[in-house]
């Protein structure tokens, strides 16, 4: 059963090495994102699944000790997913039962930088509180097959967390990735509202081409929480929500 949840967003600029001198303006995400990390822990879970934006169509297994790089953005650091692999870590059990949707699992693959983000994150809190596997989830991935996914984490353990990585928009002004669109500040204060409020139907009802449209990363994320979070009763926080660089952060907790 879901206990607890914590929304981040996934840019790479979070990790400061990445993001060099423009580091201090992404110290409020930082923040709020510790203070989130704090809320997991505090509700004790039994097992931390964290999920993130995929590339490749799908469910990808990423197994605790699942490494990942920012090499990609010029920035010379390793992460780990939690701890040591457990030696069988093949990914087939696990979150939904599947491996990365063609049947084989992801022990030896490198995460995607969503959940490389999520990695530093947790590596900067010192996260130990409970076992961590990692999921990744393709954009593209259908709102039901999201929703049933949510189902499937949430009753792995008796008490289970999730960490969801995702950002909203990509297009609020006329220099962010996506170029300006009217239509991204109504997109993105309607899913900071869902996420504060821990609005389930708000989340599943998400426009998915409208989100694609926008370059939304998360909405397959937020949708996998939709599920998981069904008839959990869990209430809402929003702790951080901003568009630094054009694009929609929101930092939020369940519990």
């Amino acid at each position: 059963m879901l206990v607890a949840a914590a929304v981040c967003p996934c840019p790479p600029l979070l990790v400061p090495e990445v993001a060099a001198g423009a580091a201090p303006e992404l110290d409020a995400a930082r923040a709020a994102c510790t203070d989130a990390l704090g809320v997991l822990a505090a509700a004790r879970p039994d097992r931390l699944v964290v999920v993130g934006p995929a590339e490749r169509s799908g469910r990808g297994v990423f197994p605790e000790g699942s490494r990942g790089s920012f090499r990609g953005f010029g920035v010379d650091l390793d992460v780990r997913l939690g701890g040591a692999v457990d030696g069988g870590g093949n990914g087939d059990a696990g979150p939904g039962g599947e491996g990365n949707g063609d049947g084989s699992g992801d022990a030896e693959r490198e995460l995607p930088a969503s959940l490389a983000v999520a990695a530093w994150l947790l590596e900067r809190v010192g996260w130990a509180d409970a076992p961590i596997e990692g999921l990744g989830v393709g954009e593209p991935l259908e709102p039901e097959r999201c929703i049933q996914t949510g189902r499937d984490i949430a009753g792995r353990a008796e008490r289970v967390a999730l960490l969801v990585m995702g950002d909203a928009s990509a297009c609020r002004t006329l220099k962010a990735p996506g170029y300006l669109d009217e239509r991204a500040a109504p997109f993105d204060a309607e899913v900071a509202r869902a996420l504060g409020a821990a609005d389930v139907a708000a989340l599943r009802a998400l426009d998915t081409e409208l989100a694609y449209a926008l370059k939304a990363s998360g909405r397959s994320c937020w949708q996998v929480l939709a599920g998981a979070a069904e008839g959990a009763g869990l209430g809402g926080s929003l702790l951080y929500e901003d568009a630094p660089y054009g694009v929609g952060y929101v930092v939020a907790t369940w519990s």
